[in-house]
């Protein structure tokens, strides 16, 4: 496939949109100072900073799996209440795979479509298209403690694509995993992002990872969680292993790296 350079994203419309958004916890703990960010649509955003700095937070803030303390967020410009309308459908992929160990492949990937009451007939359909996805047509009658951790993320994602999402958000999920198979799912991943015409929004704490993957990398420090820096990785896309061995990667990489060194001390100076 050949390489293509995306559309520049600030003229496409807000996806996300964060709004001074803060988060407070019940022990008193700020893990989120007030945070700015937009996410338009196609991009792919990795959120990236030290443990701590509240890149979990606000991407559960994103999912609207916690409220922020104070601030405001749209989706697709409008309330969470439109958030499931056709064009406007949002799902999450969390670290562990958070399979069923006692239903085989097929059952765990149509979940999503059985709560919906979707046609067997139908929900079929859809599961056999979201493995054919990642590669795992021929698993379907597999049990989770049968596959890798690698397969079993994989079966995770085809579970969130099946609901043919538009806005896919991603916490850390190859952070467990082995770095030939973390590179390899990567670069699955980005292919199913270009071909699917998704938005992502992805956390971890891989340099590597983020530039390989982002059209844009948010640099995040602590003690409160905020942005520090917001860097556009201006490269092609779908993007090879070959990128990764580039003299751009290598200045991506440079910039990164003393953007988390500054992250990390501003960290340890608010202690």
């Amino acid at each position: 496939m050949s390489a293509v350079v995306a559309a520049s994203a600030g003229s496409r419309e807000p996806v996300v949109e964060v709004r001074a958004a803060d988060k407070v916890f019940a022990n008193g703990t700020r893990a989120l100072g007030p945070v700015d960010l937009t996410v338009r649509d196609g991009e792919f955003v990795t959120l990236l900073g030290p443990s701590g700095c509240g890149k979990s937070t606000l991407l559960n803030i994103i999912a609207n799996l916690i409220a922020p303390s104070s601030g405001q967020l749209a989706w697709w410009r409008k309330g969470f209440d439109d958030v499931g309308e056709p064009g406007r459908k949002l799902v999450m992929v969390f670290q562990d795979a958070t399979l069923m160990p006692w239903a085989r492949v097929q059952r765990n990937v149509r979940l999503p479509l059985d709560l919906a009451r979707m046609s067997r007939t139908e929900g079929d359909a859809r599961v056999a298209d979201a493995l054919a996805l990642v590669g795992l047509t021929g698993f379907e009658a597999s049990y989770p403690r049968q596959l890798s951790g690698g397969m079993q993320m994989r079966v995770s994602i085809a579970r969130a694509l099946v609901t043919e999402p538009n806005l896919l958000l991603m916490d850390e999920p190859f952070g467990a995993l082995d770095e030939i198979t973390r590179n390899k799912l990567d670069a699955d991943l980005i292919q199913l992002w270009w071909r699917k015409r998704l938005t992502v929004v992805f956390v971890t704490h891989s340099i590597y990872e983020a530039i390989f993957l982002s059209t844009r990398v948010v640099v995040m420090a602590a003690r409160p969680g905020r942005i520090l820096k917001d860097i556009v990785i201006d490269e092609p896309h779908p993007r090879t292993g070959d990128f990764r061995v580039t003299q751009k990667f290598a200045s991506y990489a440079k910039v990164l790296s003393e953007l988390l060194a500054e992250a990390s001390a501003k960290g340890a100076t608010d202690l």
